[in-house]
């Protein structure tokens, strides 16, 4: 049986305990495969790495998380001289990886300021050295050192090199095969002598380990798109949720384990099938799943492929009553009653349909979504209608996240009425924005509705709904510098996803700028994750989703999905049992390092009891948190049971915020 070994070296081990990050990166389709040291073979796979030892079948998968300093590698080669792999990634940072899973980052080559496109064709090794074939020329790289030493544009693209009796060769398929020797200044391109005609790299890779390859499961998800995350019964539902013309998938992951939904309908259907953007789950039936496409309406049971929902059996419309493989289906969502609601983008004569619990569809055209004129002469529905929800008060909300009309909407399904929200978008200052985009809405706790823009968050109060003229908050942030001034909260941040946790705070995935946590003051920035600070994937954001028993926050980026159990304190909140957590919990028997309880206000009064009173542990919280080892005030390992967490703060009120189960 495989064993999965996780890739921790001791400088990380105490930020990854405090942390709790995750990543969840696909290893379905290797591109790349490079034989190491001894029985082990690295394997690069869907932007991902993993290797295996053949001599005791074990599987070792890396990421950020675990030790790489990036993610979306792009080529791999083995160094058997230096004893290690050369990871190059997409955006030309690169990591040198030994055995024994240390990482030396080399920023040399990403940090390199040329005119020149920096894309990496291909990596070739020879000794100690590493020469990369990138398209204006070769990087020379020595691997034992960790350095580059040199670069020779030679004015054309590359596509591999290799070393041959002292010549260094550069083979392109645009130009051919160029030799230079060694010996030479090969910096000078008028060293460098034609040779020959371009020839295709022969392969290295047996067809045996090739096989072999194709047997190995080290998990993950099938595709790295994660547009759009959903949380439903402790799963985690994700598909593309982006326009790119991307394969279509349904991932689901549960219990650390992923399913997909069928993908090969195309033969059935005669339709490609690609671009899956949302989905949503009957409330009647968990297998019974209905996900919005580039093609239509896809309706799956138990992941298994049911029907195509288009314009030749249902009231959905192509944009040109033609394109069989362009009928926009952006947003989906059930109600409470078991019935469908799905908005049809650029729809020549309609914008909302339902799909009744009967299995009745019904179209509600609305001329206020029917604004997109530079298709055709006739306006069609909006360009991208998505993002459906229902808030606490029954109105379905949605946005047009499309550059011709870029605005939101309330929708009553009931009394088939709408309100619009386009612009003037004028803030509480009667400062007026024009915007380009709005990406998302939701909800929060006090019933107000965030919006994200290309300009930042926008609030509409709940007293704002029903306005005529509604006024739209932009928050101001004291600068607390002496003077009066504020800024508004995250002004000119991209805001893409938009989650409120059950704490009312906010977070903003962003595109560019990272995750930022807002208190639920809405003022104070408690966090800022960005690529350079942290785990986090891609500053890049495109979906948010948490599990609210765990706190496990989910983060899609556009280069995977990764995770973040935070302990966070917001002081605003108080110490609740709703906002402090203790980990691990229940403690098992073989574990011995820190319990750490998190949520906790500085400088807090912690006392540890069991359940019938007695002290065994008290101190101090420090930076939100107290670390508990397990001990008693005697230094003795405390036997088994459930221990209270008691807190006292400044102002000396008292409480049990947490409980602790420890297994002996």
């Amino acid at each position: 049986m495989s064993k999965y070994r996780l890739l921790l070296f001791i400088l990380f081990f105490p930020l990854l305990l405090h942390a709790q990050w995750k990543a969840y990166l696909s290893y379905y389709d290797p591109t790349e495969i490079v034989e190491g040291e001894g029985k082990t073979i690295y394997v690069l796979a869907s932007g991902g790495l993993y290797s295996y030892d053949r001599s005791d079948q074990s599987l070792t998968t890396y990421d950020k998380i675990s030790g790489l300093s990036d993610c979306g590698i792009t080529h791999i080669g083995w160094s058997q001289k230096a004893k290690r792999l050369v990871i190059v990634y997409d955006d030309y940072n690169i990591d040198l990886l030994a055995p024994n899973g240390e990482v030396v980052n080399m920023t040399d080559y990403q940090n390199y300021s040329t005119t020149d496109t920096k894309t990496v064709n291909g990596v070739d090794v020879n000794g100690s050295m590493a020469y990369l074939s990138t398209a204006f020329g070769i990087v020379a790289l020595n691997v034992a050192d960790a350095e580059v030493t040199n670069t020779y544009r030679l004015g054309f693209s590359v596509n591999y090199a290799y070393v041959k009796d002292g010549d260094l060769y550069a083979a392109s398929a645009a130009r051919g095969l160029y030799r230079g020797k060694m010996t030479d200044n090969l910096l000078d391109k008028a060293n460098w002598t034609h040779v020959g005609e371009y020839t295709a790299k022969p392969g290295t890779v047996s067809e045996d380990l090739k096989a072999l390859v194709k047997t190995l499961q080290p998990g993950g998800p099938k595709y790295n798109y994660f547009g759009f995350l959903k949380m439903h019964d402790g799963k985690l539902y994700s598909c593309n949720g982006t326009v790119e013309i991307n394969p279509g998938c349904v991932q689901v992951l549960s219990n650390n384990e992923w399913s997909f939904f069928q993908d090969d309908m195309a033969t059935k259907t005669g339709i490609k099938y690609q671009d899956i953007y949302c989905l949503d789950i009957d409330p009647r039936d968990n297998t019974h799943v209905m996900a919005g496409s580039r093609e239509g309406l896809y309706e799956f049971r138990d992941g298994q492929f049911v029907k195509l929902w288009n314009d030749q059996n249902s009231p959905i419309e192509s944009f040109n009553k033609k394109s069989k493989d362009y009928e926009l289906v952006y947003g989906v969502m059930y109600d409470k009653d078991g019935n469908l609601w799905a908005l049809n983008s650029q729809a020549p004569t309609q914008s909302i349909l339902e799909y009744t619990k009967d299995g009745e569809w019904k179209s509600f055209p609305h001329e206020e979504l029917m604004k997109l004129k530079y298709l055709f002469a006739q306006p069609q529905s909006l360009g991208m209608l998505k993002g459906l929800m229902t808030d606490s008060r029954g109105l379905v909300w949605f946005v047009n996240d499309h550059w011709t009309v870029p605005s939101f909407y309330a929708y009553q399904t009931e009394s088939d009425k709408i309100n619009s929200y386009v612009e003037p978008y004028t803030n509480e200052d009667g400062t007026t924005t024009s915007l380009y985009y709005v990406h998302c809405i939701t909800e929060d706790i006090d019933g107000n509705m965030w919006v994200g823009t290309e300009k930042g968050p926008f609030l509409l109060y709940a007293g704002q709904i029903t306005a005529s003229s509604p006024v739209y908050t932009q928050v101001k942030v004291p600068r607390n510098d002496g003077t009066n001034y504020a800024d508004y909260l995250l002004s000119g941040v991209d805001i893409r996803a938009i989650l409120v946790d059950k704490n009312n705070r906010k977070w903003f995935g962003t595109n560019g700028n990272g995750l930022y946590l807002i208190a639920a003051d809405n003022i104070t920035t408690l966090a800022h994750f960005t690529k350079a600070n942290s785990k986090l994937l891609s500053d890049n954001i495109l979906s948010l989703a948490i599990n609210d028993a765990t706190g496990e926050l989910f983060i899609g980026t556009d280069q995977g999905l990764c995770s973040y159990t935070g302990n966070i304190s917001d002081s605003s909140n108080g110490m609740t049992k709703d906002n402090v957590w203790a980990y691990p919990n229940p403690v098992k028997p073989d574990y011995t390092g820190a319990i750490t309880i998190t949520g906790l206000e500085n400088g807090a009064s912690v006392k540890i009891v069991t359940s019938n009173g007695v002290l065994v542990n008290e101190g101090t919280a420090s930076n939100g948190e107290y670390k508990w080892y397990g001990i008693n005030r005697d230094g003795k390992r405390v036997a088994s049971g459930v221990y209270m967490v008691e807190v006292a703060t400044s102002e000396s009120e008292k409480g049990v915020v947490c409980k602790i189960a420890i297994v002996r």
